[in-house]
């Protein structure tokens, strides 16, 4: 399912005193299958596009083209929900949404709330369950006795158990250590390959939208500054940082060993086996082996 953003703009508490300008002029567009990533600065609108996503907000101006939907600025949208059953998100920590007594009460309650079944909720739990890598045994259990791991894991089942097509991910490795974050990513990662899911990921780590995404948009001041490849957006470091954003680490790297070495590689690396074969074949050819 496509997803195409045209000159979206939206303000909040539009035509009041309070009207703040949030973005504008924002279009791109999500191939089905596409994993994006939409990186920039607190403040520079990815929260707020996220929110358009599944009709949470509507936007002030231009429209959004969610599969056959189409949502325009000043008509008023009825029947929104097959939208938001199709896109699903987890936001910042989504083990604070957990409320139900059990696991697969929690679960369900999504499935159920869309108008599946009972007996087809159930199934979809057990099944939720184990693509984030949890067993059958823990949806008996209260949701508050598990670890903060484990509640974020049943939170991601629950988004799962609905079935969308489109997941997005508001910085969903908030607050884990660096193995944990590197678990959450994975785990999200193998879902896009497995199921074939279009992937949103809005995120302020570098290494994330480097290493994961096909295709990354650069939001700088509620508008979208830049969209490419990783490999075209980490192409120009310097460019990022000058916008207030870190680079991958590797590239940081490979630049700081270019300064000291007095040379420049033909291209920024992403990975840190590209970088080694680099430097490896450089070393190699300047002692004349």
């Amino acid at each position: 399912m496509d997803i195409t953003l045209q000159q979206v703009e939206y303000r909040y508490q539009a035509k009041t005193p309070f009207e703040r300008l949030a973005i504008f002029d924002v279009s791109f567009t999500v191939p089905s299958g596409t994993y994006l990533a939409i990186i920039g600065h607190t403040g520079s609108g990815k929260s707020t596009i996220l929110q358009h996503l599944n009709a949470i907000l509507q936007p002030t101006k231009g429209q959004i083209v969610v599969g056959a939907r189409k949502i325009e600025a000043g008509k008023k949208e009825k029947n929104l929900k097959d939208i938001r059953r199709k896109i699903g998100i987890v936001f910042q920590f989504p083990e604070h949404q957990l409320f139900e007594e059990t696991v697969e009460k929690d679960i369900c309650f999504g499935p159920m709330n869309f108008g599946v079944s009972e007996g087809e909720a159930k199934k979809r739990a057990r099944q939720s369950i184990e693509l984030v890598g949890l067993t059958e045994d823990i949806l008996e259990k209260s949701p508050f006795d598990l670890s903060g791991g484990q509640m974020r894991r049943v939170a991601i089942a629950g988004v799962l158990a609905m079935e969308p097509d489109v997941i997005v991910l508001d910085e969903p490795t908030a607050g884990l250590d660096p193995r944990g974050r590197k678990e959450i990513m994975e785990l999200f990662y193998n879902l896009h390959k497995k199921k074939g899911l279009s992937t949103i990921l809005v995120t302020h780590s570098m290494e994330d939208a480097a290493e994961y995404a096909d295709q990354i948009v650069i939001m700088h001041k509620g508008t979208v500054y830049k969209q490419g490849d990783p490999e075209e957006i980490f192409s120009s470091p310097k460019e990022l940082v000058e916008l207030g954003l870190n680079v991958p680490e590797v590239i940081r790297f490979q630049m700081l060993y270019e300064s000291k070495m007095g040379i420049e590689f033909p291209k920024k690396y992403l990975k840190l086996d590209q970088l080694t074969d680099a430097i490896a074949a450089q070393l190699k050819e300047g002692i004349g082996l």
